[in-house]
């Protein structure tokens, strides 16, 4: 232990008490088979829960676009990982056009792998949305998206006993700086042999919940629902008068918006670009919500954009 410091051990002490069972919950919730998306169930309700469902952290979206490849028939990939769909032919001459969903949230990825069995975290991304923005992580599941699959794990949280008695804002405000990820190692060869390496992929257990009036709560569900109207709305199969290009694109929230600049370039020009969009409440929080009956709405819109309506 005096290897320690004072802080580390405080998150140790209390992490270590209850880490069995919250790895234990957070297992139950990820340990089901991973969310396919298919021909059924592809209305805009069920792929709005499914790709709520998935993790696609800034630059490391693979996993997703390789789902939307199995989803959207005809579609490929480019070179940036952008998934991307043509439609119509330049018919009577009509405009090329452009309509583009970023799949991409503001994550971490493991940033180091501690002697004890601990992973540190950094963000990835542009700047958090707010300042405080990281502490929806603090003692919270977390999944860890290793070699070899996904991992559960909970982040630490210091001991209400080791610091009772300390002033009143004495200790720091919680960041990914000083987040430390328990996935029931002991070692850092543990951690690797559960197939985590650094920069391994770590996001909120992502556990979507439709509530109220047609609404849906999760991280980053506007974006998610947003796609999802797309993915139908391409799936409808429109009579686009000239050319629409269909784009899932990737790294939107690095400074340079990299996926979207890269579809403008191979693709463009374009007479017209639109983005997929839907209003949020709680925006960029762990319960972001939206309404499904305005994805709904976004899949007709987007079908009519198409055509030319």
């Amino acid at each position: 232990m005096d290897r320690l410091s004072s802080q580390e051990t405080e998150l140790r002490c209390s992490s270590n008490k209850a880490v069995g069972a919250l790895v234990l919950g957070a297992l139950f919730l990820t340990a089901r088979p991973p969310v396919r998306l298919s021909a059924q169930g592809s209305g805009v309700e069920a792929l709005a829960v499914r790709l709520a469902s998935m993790t696609a952290v800034t630059g490391l979206e693979q996993a997703m676009a390789d789902s939307l490849l199995a989803l959207v028939p005809g579609s490929a990939r480019d070179r940036a990982g952008n998934v991307t769909l043509t439609l119509g032919g330049g018919n009577a001459g009509g405009p090329k056009r452009l309509v583009a969903c970023p799949l991409d949230e503001v994550g971490y990825v493991v940033g180091n792998l501690t002697d004890d069995g601990y992973l540190t975290l950094r963000r990835v991304g542009t700047r958090a949305a707010y300042p405080l923005f990281d502490q929806q992580l603090e003692g919270q599941p977390v999944t860890v998206f290793g070699a070899g699959g996904s991992v559960p794990g909970v982040v630490a949280v210091k001991s209400t006993h080791l610091t009772r008695g300390r002033p009143t804002g004495s200790d720091p405000v919680f960041t990914a700086d000083n987040a430390y990820v328990d996935v029931g190692a002991t070692s850092r060869d543990e951690v690797r042999a559960l197939g985590i390496a650094l920069l391994a992929p770590v996001a909120l257990t992502k556990r979507p919940h439709r509530y109220g009036d047609r609404l849906l709560a999760a991280p980053a569900a506007g974006r998610r629902a947003a796609c999802a109207a797309l993915v139908a709305a391409a799936r409808a199969k429109p009579r686009v008068k000239g050319t629409v290009v269909v784009a899932f694109t990737v790294q939107s929230l690095y400074a340079t918006n990299a996926g979207l600049g890269t579809v403008q370039a191979l693709r463009g020009p374009f007479d017209e670009t639109k983005q997929a969009a839907l209003a949020t409440r709680y925006t960029d929080t762990a319960v972001e919500t939206v309404s499904l009956k305005d994805a709904e709405e976004l899949e007709r819109e987007l079908v009519k954009w198409m055509e030319g309506r």
